[in-house]
């Protein structure tokens, strides 16, 4: 039996799916009949110059007749690419059992349910459909090598499935027909079996879309609707097997596989479309579907149990016990609170239904129209007339499509301009919003909506104190660094011979008070945003309504009517779109019938045996398109003059129901819901902008806050040597020449210590201070000694030279670099620079730098009160 299935190992034990094995065929040579009929109706040359395409032409039908052994996908390629070889052959070769065609080769193919079973055919349209069965099949199995345990599989599974679908209806809408006219033909290949084998592989397709929606917590409401989808096509594909000629060619357990399925996810939306109806306390219909669920499954499970696979019932009566459990609640709660009439199952309107799949079109993968085999060979005169017939009828059929397609866009608009149906739905309580505004309004209550500010501005309230904790550490260190050089200074009197501390440390404390003025400035943006939320909390406050349609207003009826004929006039209003909605889908109905017209349209055979003129038989043959051109026109006609009469009926609606005070209501509300949308992003645009500023501000302070730390550091280690000499000279322990006494010298970097620098020279050039004893990294070097160390800055001394401590990039570059990569910038980029091209906020207020001036600190101090239109806050 040509089925396999796989049960996933996820969560739904009921995810057992379907394959199809490949039909079997007999080996056949194409390469001799061929080439002889190339010699005899056009010469050897022409034969030898196409010697590579019979030969590759040979070899796929070579390899389709082994069994399978190489992998799913090249089996696949490989039956793609032999499609399109034979489309090319069935243009230029007549086989057939006629003595002028090539009446030596016979395809053989064997049933692949019955494999006992087989037709042989002397054409090639057996040969085409067996191979889009087989392709059909192939992909079915791809889809089970998936692991559908995980998101990521199923989809992918489902993907296969749905490529299995679309070769099965090609094969139903083109090759079916043809080779069911031949002298022997099976089940497997028939349009009934094609068309429920697409049913079936889209069935499992959308079963993995549905276990894909639960995993992803999607609202009842929509797994409910991709659920009862899954059972519509399993109910397809039941009716199917359940007549003629299938249901004498299938195994039972075919059958009670699709039945069940049918039932499982029939209850499951039954299940689904219940919970929602219990968050909306519509507790009577939500009996009402339970109900029907577990009478479903009950009947299920009594007319298919056998032969079917455990699992399948262990989901089965998992559900219903589920179900059961929720019915019995559901009752208790109606027969204690809500006592509500609970409706027959016969009265309750279809569940809602959403396909998420549809077959795949071949049409681009299986396309032969650049195929290159035989391209060279000039087909027969009866291939031109056929040709030029189809495209008669492609005329035809593309002109009629084209008015049907009018039609229904005539009606939608005139619909939209009478603001229908959307009036007699916002009238039942069942109006929703555009579908751009109800994203929108989605996108904000999905990162916190309004609600939700009060935490990011909490984020901003720690960042900035932990910037001013940064701040008051790295003042306290050079305060407390100063205070120390200021007791020794007194202590040792001349002997303490280094600079002082104001001295050395300006820079860096300029820096600091720039980064207070920033956190300054900082802190009253914050508050500006603070204020900004407060003052439209009640604007905004209508986003974080859910639904947010029950901040719409409704169309109420009018409170005192003179005839009370509103019933009436609604009535008839909502019958006359009933009708239209009618029409629509005699249109398309009428389209699929003009494309049942074209698949079946078949004169090949006619042009074959014609003897007279061929424009007489296409005259004679396009006469069967008149009776479906007349209904179309109808059609065309009753939808005109049922829109004049729904316009009429629409006015008088309006008029009673003062539909033109609620459309300025409802577009009022939109308004307002479209500027709370924008003030709520304004906010989140502000919040986000000072939240990157005091990332970006941590890091700088940071930074100083590390030199600061390495110049305490170096001054500690000088003042222990210091002191160590000054006692030893105290002491009378001094080594020095007495010419040189009462100065304290350093040796430079390299040099010995012999060499000794002037006192004088070491005051007025602070730069060439001593390293800490750590040859291989001093803190900081004298500038005609060794360059500056790349992305560091001394922490004092040769401020003209030093790069800037925390360095803003280009745009498009990485925002910190990582310290080996970095270069000395050849232009100094102060803090006071936006952190993206075109970034102008109230945290900083670039001023240009003068000549000869030092580099602009991290944060430039910007004027007090920053126009409120730039930055991160706006008014």
């Amino acid at each position: 039996m040509a089925i396999s299935a796989a049960a996933s190992s996820s969560s739904s034990a009921a995810n057992i799916m379907l394959a199809i094995y490949e039909k079997k065929t007999v080996s056949i040579d194409l390469y001799r009949p061929l080439r002889n009929y190339i010699v005899f109706n056009y010469s050897e040359r022409e034969a030898q110059h196409l010697e590579d395409d019979l030969q590759t032409l040979k070899q796929m039908r070579s390899d389709l007749e082994r069994a399978t052994a190489d992998s799913l996908t090249t089996r696949r390629d490989l039956l793609q690419n032999y499609y399109k070889a034979l489309c090319a052959v069935e243009s230029r070769f007549p086989i057939s059992p006629d003595n002028d065609h090539i009446n030596t080769v016979t395809f053989t193919w064997h049933d692949a349910f019955k494999n006992k079973l087989k037709a042989s055919q002397q054409n090639i349209h057996l040969e085409k459909a067996a191979v889009l069965f087989n392709l059909g099949a192939v992909q079915s199995q791809i889809g089970l090598t998936f692991d559908r345990s995980s998101i990521e599989g199923r989809r992918q599974a489902s993907h296969s499935f749905i490529a299995s679908a679309g070769a099965f209806a090609l094969l139903r809408d083109t090759a079916s027909t043809k080779a069911s006219m031949g002298s022997s033909t099976t089940v497997d290949v028939s349009v009934e079996c094609a068309g429920m084998l697409e049913r079936l592989m889209l069935a499992q397709a959308q079963e993995c879309v549905f276990e894909n929606t639960i995993a992803k917590g999607s609202t009842p409401g929509v797994c409910a609707k991709i659920s009862r989808q899954v059972g519509l096509y399993y109910e397809e594909a039941l009716a199917a097997l359940n007549v003629a000629p299938l249901n004498q060619h299938f195994d039972k357990t075919w059958i009670t596989h699709v039945q069940l399925k049918a039932a499982l996810f029939y209850a499951e939306a039954c299940y689904r479309y219940s919970l929602e109806l219990h968050e909306k306390e519509e507790i009577a219909e939500e009996i009402a579907r339970l109900k029907s669920g577990v009478s479903a499954l009950s009947e299920a499970r009594k007319s298919s149990s056998k032969g079917a696979a455990q699992q399948l019932l262990d989901s089965i009566n998992k559900l219903e016990t589920n179900l059961n459990r929720n019915l019995e609640r559901a009752v208790k709660e109606n027969d204690r609170v809500y006592l509500m009439r609970v409706p027959p199952a016969s009265s309750l309107p279809p569940l809602p239904a959403f396909s998420m799949v549809k077959s795949m079109p071949m049409n681009e993968v299986l396309d032969a129209s650049k195929e290159k085999m035989f391209a060279s060979l000039i087909p027969d005169s009866s291939a031109k007339a056929l040709s030029r017939y189809t495209e008669m009828v492609d005329d035809i059929i593309r002109k009629l499509a084209e008015r049907l397609q009018q039609g229904s866009e005539l009606a939608r608009v005139r619909l939209k301009e009478m603001d229908l149906p959307d009036s007699i739905l916002a009238l039942e309580g069942n109006f929703t919003l555009p579908t751009a505004l109800k994203e929108d309004v989605e996108a904000v209550q999905i990162c916190g909506g309004p609600a939700g500010l009060e935490a990011e501005l909490q984020q901003l309230r720690d960042l900035r104190r932990v910037n001013q904790e940064l701040l008051v550490q790295t003042e306290e260190l050079l305060q407390k660094e100063a205070r120390e050089d200021a007791q020794f200074r007194g202590q040792f009197g001349t002997r303490w011979t280094r600079p002082q501390s104001s001295t050395l440390t300006k820079n860096l404390q300029d820096r600091l008070n720039r980064f207070a003025a920033n956190l300054k400035q900082a802190a009253e943006s914050d508050a500006r945003i603070e204020r900004s939320v407060r003052d439209h909390s009640a604007l905004m406050s209508i986003l974080d309504r859910r639904p947010i349609e029950a901040a719409l207003p409704t169309l109420a009826r009018p409170i005192m009517s003179l005839d009370a004929n509103e019933d009436a006039i609604v009535g008839a209003l909502k019958q006359s779109l009933r009708q239209l909605e009618t029409l629509g889908a005699q249109r398309a109905g009428l389209e699929d019938m003009l494309k049942e017209m074209k698949r079946k349209d078949d004169i090949l055979p006619k042009l074959m045996a014609s003897t007279g003129s061929y424009e007489d038989l296409f005259r004679k043959e396009i006469v069967k398109y008149d009776p479906i051109c007349e209904d179309i026109a109808q059609n065309i006609e009753t939808q005109e003059q049922l829109i004049l009469q729904i316009q009429a009926q629409n006015d008088e609606f309006a008029a009673i129901f003062n539909l033109e005070d609620y459309k300025a209501s409802r577009e009022k509300s939109y308004k307002q819901i479209e500027a709370a949308i924008a003030k709520f992003r304004e906010i989140k645009e502000n919040i986000n902008e000072g939240l990157k500023f005091y990332v970006t501000l941590q890091d700088a302070i940071s930074n100083i806050k590390q030199q600061c730390s390495d110049f305490v550091m170096t001054r500690n280690i000088q003042c222990r040597e210091m002191i160590e000499d000054a006692q030893r000279q105290m002491a009378g322990l001094s080594f020095q020449d007495g010419k040189n006494t009462g100065a304290y010298n350093y040796p430079t970097v390299g040099q010995p210590h012999q060499t000794q620098r002037s006192s004088s020279q070491l005051q007025t050039d602070p730069v060439n201070m001593p390293p800490p004893p750590r040859p291989q990294s001093p803190y900081y070097q004298p500038t005609e000694q060794q360059p500056t160390m790349p992305g560091y800055a001394p922490p004092y001394g040769a401020p003209q030279q030093a790069p800037p401590p925390y360095h803003v990039p280009a745009a498009g570059n990485p925002p910190y670099p990582p310290p080996q990569h970095q270069q000395q910038p050849a232009v100094s980029h102060e803090y006071g620079q936006p952190a993206y091209p075109g970034w102008r906020g109230p945290y900083y207020n670039p001023h240009a730098q003068q000549p000869g001036s030092h580099p602009r600190p991290p944060y430039t101090i910007p004027s007090p009160y920053p126009p409120h239109q730039s930055g991160y806050y706006k008014q």
